[in-house]
This record gives structure tokens, C-alpha cells and sequence, in this order.
């Protein structure tokens, strides 16, 4: 689970404007936050299969995400990618 601190500076480095919460790139950043943190407990814990599942179920959100901002900007869709590493 991501803290209040590490969810709030993943929103900081990708938002559009200060309230923005919502926006295609600010999910990618929590999910690829919340990725990286489930990828460290399943390397822990090899067996729990209910967060494999969960884990599965945000890499493929995060991928549809993604995918939409391919489409409909490719510009945002670069620097989201860029900012973020995931090219």
C-alpha cells in the first residue's frame, strides 16, 4: 500500500495543473508506484497469490492507460513515458 508522502509526489511530477488528480498521467505515475511497491512484497512473498492477481489487474489498467494516451496525444504520452521510465 502507498503512503499518503509517496502518493503525493508521484501526482506532483506528472500533474497538469495543481489540482489535477484525475488526469491519464497521474494514474500511470500511482499505478507504476503502487507496481513497484507490489512487485517488492511478491519477491518477498512468492505464494500470495491474491496480490499476483491484484498486480496483474494494475499492469493492465496501466496499460490501458497508456494505450489512451498514445492515441489521443502522443506528445503527453512521451514525456509521461520519459518522466516515468517506462521506455
Amino acid at each position: 500500500m502507498l503512503s499518503a508522502r509517496k502518493k503525493a509526489t508521484a501526482i506532483k511530477n506528472v500533474q497538469i495543473h495543481a489540482k489535477d488528480t484525475g488526469s491519464p498521467e497521474v494514474q500511470v505515475s500511482i499505478l507504476s508506484k503502487k507496481i513497484v511497491e507490489l512487485t517488492k512484497h511478491l519477491k518477498e512473498h512468492a505464494k500470495d497469490n491474491h496480490s499476483r492477481r491484484g498486480l496483474i489487474q494494475m499492469v493492465a489498467n496501466r496499460r490501458t492507460h497508456l494505450k489512451y494516451l498514445q492515441t489521443s496525444n502522443k506528445k503527453r504520452y512521451d514525456t509521461v513515458t520519459k518522466k516515468l521510465g517506462l521506455k
